[in-house]
């Protein structure tokens, strides 16, 4: 019961609230009309008095027209044309006789007297009466543009949701192609390796285990942290390593400040795995990979650099091509122009990757 008297009151509050903001509106109308009536039309002189009489007389007004409008069709609806005009045939007639009285009782004036001391004002009157009408129009029509203003912006708000999952779809489409890259490779060493060193295959299935757990945190989210994700880089290059054997040697440098700061999912794997393909494993005595992470010019800069044969050695393998182009389309994706991926030479020898994107923390 007590929620039903609740949801009553509300919109007997809001028809209330609005009818007060309107008849505010009103006052500052009818103020600009006596203005005008004085001082453009008239002579100048009585401007309280026209005041009064214009208030008197669009009030009435306002509130005959306003308030059936309000009661009859509340907020949400607009009356039809019909009926409004049928509203102000009646109210328009009635409001001026009524005005008039009251405006002649406070000024102690009979309604005769009155009009023949004002003669000259009837024409004002009327105009300020004709343009309370009009703001009671224009009022309606508010109340209708505000409605298509919220159903405007219910509409926007659908359609950065549908945006918005559509975008996740391709995300999560783009991430999906990583890891099936990743598995299907080092599956067939996996399987090249049972054959001719069993205690060595046994080790890079152990590797292949702990790096799927690590994964599985944080594979199918939409964002991890950073020390997740470095988790996630030492348990692949872990794995690696059970392959290259002594060929391959790695470092991360994480500072405790960014181990909370938000990443999307596997961004790192693409440029260690690329780093590792066209890099390191096609020279016979392998390489180094550092992973760090900094902050640079109040962005985030994640870095992978290897000291294997450079960016312009061409590629070490036959790739898939979703490395650095996926990496690319996912930074595009999620952060627009604001993130970055950048591969360059380095000296005397290797690549330097490094994202740059903005900070993000929980």
């Amino acid at each position: 019961m007590n929620s039903t008297a609740s949801a009553s009151a509300k919109p007997g509050r809001s028809r209330l609230h609005r009818f007060l903001i309107d008849g505010f509106y009103v006052l500052i109308f009818n103020f600009a009309c006596a203005v005008m009536i004085t001082y453009v039309f008239g002579n100048g002189r009585e401007f309280w008095r026209t005041l009064l009489i214009s208030n008197c007389i669009g009030l009435t007004a306002f509130t005959m027209i306003d308030g059936i409008r309000l009661l009859a069709w509340g907020n949400e609806k607009k009356p039809s044309w019909l009926k409004f005009i049928l509203v102000l045939a009646l109210a328009m007639p009635i409001a001026q006789f009524l005005g008039a009285h009251l405006a002649g009782l406070l000024l102690g004036a009979k309604l005769d007297y009155l009009y023949s001391l004002h003669a000259g004002l009837i024409n004002g009157l009327v105009f300020t009466l004709m343009t309370t009408v009009a703001a009671t129009l224009f009022f309606g029509n508010r109340d209708r543009l505000m409605r298509a203003r919220a159903e405007a912006a219910l509409e926007k708000a659908r359609a950065e949701a549908v945006e918005r999952q559509a975008l996740q779809a391709q995300l999560q489409l783009l991430q999906a192609q990583i890891e099936p890259h990743m598995l299907f490779n080092t599956l067939a060493n996996l399987q090249g390796l049972i054959a001719i060193d069993p205690a060595r295959a046994q080790q890079m299935l152990d590797q292949l285990i702990r790096y799927l757990r690590a994964t599985l945190l944080s594979s199918r989210a939409q964002s991890t942290t950073l020390e997740q994700e470095f988790a996630l880089m030492d348990a692949y290059l872990g794995l690696m390593s059970v392959r290259m054997g002594e060929r391959l040697s790695y470092a991360f440098e994480l500072p405790e400040a960014l181990q909370a700061a938000r990443v999307p999912p596997m961004l790192l794997q693409p440029l260690v795995e690329n780093a590792i393909a066209h890099g390191l494993e096609p020279k016979i005595e392998g390489g180094h990979i550092a992973v760090s992470a900094r902050m640079q010019a109040g962005r985030l800069e994640l870095s992978v650099a290897d000291n294997g044969r450079g960016p312009d050695a061409g590629p070490g393998k036959e790739g898939t091509n979703v490395g650095l182009s996926n990496t690319r389309e996912r930074l595009q994706a999620l952060y627009g122009n604001a993130a970055s991926l950048t591969l360059e030479a380095v000296v005397p020898a290797g690549a330097l990757a490094r994202i740059l994107l903005p900070i993000q923390t929980f």
